[in-house]
């Protein structure tokens, strides 16, 4: 039998770690087609053992089929898939150490509590102590110990979910993928349950590979974000990193609120946006120069101070206020034309002359890409321009109706 030190010996694993820990899976270069859409474009990256993994992004980005393909619902077109240093895609889904639950729980509504957890155990053919044992173990785990004689429509939605997570995690699987298994309970009811799931990951020991396009679930939860967009690795990293230091505008934008401004360094620790200059703390990109200096600039809506107006500070003019609970979203035309948005306690009033400040350690600076606001605002109107152009036809046939 092989030793599992061996196993999870990092020098075999394919993919580098800086922290030496053992991954459980490791993805490379993965792709997959459905006819002529491209669906996953050369992903790679690696989960750790007994780590909490998110993998975040719109509808159509990629992270359910990557979710299939690890539990062997869906194969792949090329690519490396491994698990403890072993190839996985030739191993069947049944006899993968992967469980999954599914959004739809996908409970058998004629059989009870104790049935439904039990039915990986009673395929087994395993001896009825044991059977009882481990139900009463997985049912303790989730919380519903003493449901057992219950029917499946005689639970809540969220009590639903706890019986499919304690079905799949009864098979003691290595990791557990969780495809949007929270997107079917009210609001209330997901925020109990996240905060359960990373506690239930905790006790149990394993790996949690989890699917969601809700940033709030994934900034909860997770150890670590995959932040995906049409079948491309956006970012990867804590969630503390993710928010905080964002790769590029599209995950700026789409990981909480944020203020992206075009702006410009033309040396280390100084940025120039909205018409003022302002101390970071970011040294220039190492290919800058004179000629090459515009950057994207990301201020959180929370970083920002209502001041007094001020000739020092940026200005502008209230054009609306909503209050969402904790704070006032406040949304401000600067003399430049940018709409801002900040979140504070104190109301101010529509059409109210305001400052703004900013710390320089919540000025981030981001190089310009794609999905830079500016660029993405120009290739929308060479579109429109496009678009609206009349063709040759159109002009001939309108010139013969003129004449």
């Amino acid at each position: 039998m092989t030793d599992k030190k061996e196993i999870f010996n990092p020098s075999e694993q394919l993919l580098e770690d800086s922290t030496g820990k053992a991954h459980i899976i490791e993805i490379i270069n993965l792709n997959k087609n459905y006819g002529d859409l491209h669906v996953l474009k050369n992903i790679t990256f690696y989960i750790r053992n007994n780590e909490f993994v998110t993998l975040l992004g719109a509808s159509g980005c990629g992270k359910s089929t990557t979710l299939r393909i690890l539990a062997g619902f869906e194969s792949a077109d090329s690519g490396i898939v491994q698990f403890e240093n072993a190839d996985l895609l030739s191993v069947a889904p049944n006899k993968r150490q992967i469980n999954t639950v599914f959004q739809r729980y996908a409970l058998f509504p004629h059989l009870n509590v104790f049935d439904n957890v039990a039915f990986g155990l009673h395929l087994k053919k395993r001896p009825a102590d044991e059977v009882k044992s481990r139900v009463s173990q997985a049912l303790k785990t989730v919380g519903l110990s003493g449901y057992e004689k219950r029917w499946v429509d005689q639970i809540s939605g969220g009590q639903m979910q706890r019986v499919a997570i304690a079905r799949a995690i009864i098979n003691r699987p290595r990791v557990l993928l969780l495809d949007e298994p929270l997107g079917a309970l009210d609001l209330k009811m997901r925020k109990e349950m996240q905060l359960e799931l990373k506690e239930m990951q905790r006790e149990l020991g394993i790996t949690f590979v989890y699917v969601t396009h809700d940033q709030e679930e994934a900034l909860t939860m997770s150890d670590t974000v995959i932040v995906m967009k049409d079948g491309v690795i956006m970012q990867i990293g804590t969630p503390t990193d993710i928010y905080n230091e964002p790769k590029n505008a599209y995950v700026a934008d789409f990981i909480g609120e944020s203020n992206i401004i075009p702006g410009k360094m033309n040396r280390d620790f100084e940025a120039i946006f909205a018409g003022k200059t302002f101390e970071c703390i970011d040294p220039r990109f190492v290919e800058m120069d004179d000629t090459n200096n515009d950057v994207d600039v990301v201020i959180r809506p929370e970083d920002i101070y209502v001041k007094a107006e001020h000739p020092e500070h940026v200005n502008g003019t209230v054009q609306s206020i909503v209050f969402k609970g904790v704070h006032y979203e406040i949304l401000v035309r600067d003399d430049n034309g940018f709409i801002w948005m900040i979140h504070d306690v104190d109301p101010v009033k529509e059409g109210q002359r305001i400052g703004m400040t900013v710390d320089p350690d919540d000025i981030h600076i981001m190089r310009k890409s794609e999905f830079s606001p500016d660029r993405v605002a120009t290739a929308d109107r060479a579109i429109s321009d496009v678009d609206s152009s009349p063709d040759d036809d159109a002009v001939s046939v309108d010139a013969d109706i003129a004449n």
